[in-house]
């Protein structure tokens, strides 16, 4: 008989399942905004551009990668919003080039003499081997993303639906925008070592676009994206224990699932 709490007996899974209950619930939150706002390019080019930030920290001589991912990322996101602001162009294809210029630069750092091996692992991730530091990170950044929503949200919300209506009633859209591609840039960085390049979107998308299938109204659509987020990472976790699978990808495949499922389930309901 399998014993479903002895993963529990490791200082490492428990640091990962902390890590998890922290950032879990910012990704549905987010996520939500994300989708409404269509930014999901914009969230997998930020996930790209963490290589590009290592590799700007290689070449300053910069030992904390995270600090210069993080301080790249800040600065990659606000860029894209000016120029998304400033250019004719479709904001799609904006992102696009600029996270396939960020990503080939990235690349072409970190792989010069054959060094890229040193950093394979951030293209899949790892949370069994978060510490508590970065543990502190996220608490940190947990704090600041609520405190926002809290205050903002009805700004960021009028925002979405209607960017003009919004600028008329004197909201700052400008700088709402900026601080939340900031929280997005922070929180993506902050997570990108235990979730992993290719698939930190996903876990951004996913919970909410699930949520969004059978949501019929605001509260029930960031509840619902909170739960599927929360779901998707614990038991995640604890399959990728016994199945000795990587647990960032477990995780998104148990979110592709619920999607599936409420896609279903939400057709169903509308016929």
């Amino acid at each position: 008989m399998i014993n479903w709490t002895s993963w529990l007996d490791y200082g490492f899974m428990r640091s990962a399942l902390l890590a998890i209950l922290i950032i879990t619930p910012l990704f549905g939150l987010l996520g939500t905004m994300i989708v409404n706002k269509k930014m999901a390019y914009f969230s997998d080019a930020l996930g790209h551009s963490a290589l590009t930030g290592i590799a700007v920290g290689v070449v300053f001589g910069v030992s904390d990668t995270n600090l210069s991912m993080v301080i790249f990322a800040v600065i990659f996101a606000l860029l894209l919003n000016w120029i998304g602001s400033k250019s004719t162009a479709s904001t799609d294809t904006i992102i696009s080039v600029f996270s396939s210029c960020s990503v080939a630069i990235g690349l072409a750092i970190l792989s010069r003499g054959g060094n890229f091996s040193k950093y394979s692992g951030l293209l899949v991730g790892d949370v069994l081997s978060i510490t508590n530091r970065e543990i502190i990170y996220l608490l940190v950044i947990f704090a600041v993303t609520i405190l926002f929503w809290l205050v903002c949200f009805n700004w960021l919300n009028a925002i979405c639906i209607h960017r003009a209506l919004a600028k008329s009633k004197r909201i700052p859209v400008r700088l709402m925008d900026n601080i939340f591609a900031v929280l997005v840039a922070l929180i993506v960085m902050l997570s990108i070592k235990w979730v992993g390049i290719l698939i930190i979107n996903a876990l951004l998308i996913l919970p909410a676009a699930s949520s969004r299938n059978i949501s019929v109204n605001m509260r029930e659509y960031h509840l619902f994206s909170v739960i599927f987020s929360l779901f998707s990472g614990v038991l995640g976790l604890i399959l990728s224990y016994y199945t000795n699978v990587a647990t960032g990808p477990m995780i998104v495949i148990i979110a592709s699932v619920i999607y599936f499922c409420t896609y279903i389930f939400g057709r169903r309901c509308k016929n």
